[in-house]
């Protein structure tokens, strides 16, 4: 038998047909409602954003605010419009979401999970920039729970011979 060398290679020696992803990725339909929204659910730390996206100008509205008076920091929205631009949509697609929970921070990490989830919902072949961008990733780090005995997580009290 001949040295198999590549998966589909190998596929093909098991009577499997190999598909390729880009393939995969190109029979998936755009998921959008009746207004031609498409929606998604981003999350980071307690923070949980629902998003939806529609074609547009470039506008992001954040719990009815626009993003300017939301994340008044620039780092922020820095955060929020980079899966947008790292697909070169931030002109052709209005954003329009509601966060609650956790802190700016956290909220706009959700809101930034949220927008690239909803991308592929409204363009199922933006997948690979935005997986290669690490924008589909949930980041799943929380705060650590306060311990009994302890000043905070790990943080004990100050220790005292006398």
């Amino acid at each position: 038998m001949a040295e198999q060398t590549t998966l589909a290679d190998l596929g093909t020696a098991m009577g499997m047909a190999a598909t390729p992803a880009a393939a995969v990725i190109a029979d998936a339909k755009p998921k959008l409602d009746k207004q031609g929204r498409a929606y998604a659910t981003g999350r980071r730390k307690n923070a949980v954003a629902r998003v939806w996206v529609k074609r547009g100008k470039g506008k992001i509205t954040v719990n009815g605010k626009t993003i300017e008076i939301y994340f008044a920091r620039p780092v922020l929205r820095m955060l929020v419009q980079q899966p947008a631009i790292a697909v070169a949509r931030m002109t052709e697609i209005d954003v329009d979401c509601t966060v609650v929970g956790g802190g700016l921070s956290g909220q706009a990490g959700a809101v930034r999970h949220g927008i690239a989830r909803a991308l592929i919902n409204m363009e199922p072949s933006l997948r690979p920039a935005l997986k290669k961008g690490a924008f589909l990733t949930r980041d799943s780090r929380m705060v650590e729970r306060k311990k009994y005995g302890r000043a905070k997580a790990r943080a004990r009290f100050q220790f005292s011979k006398r």
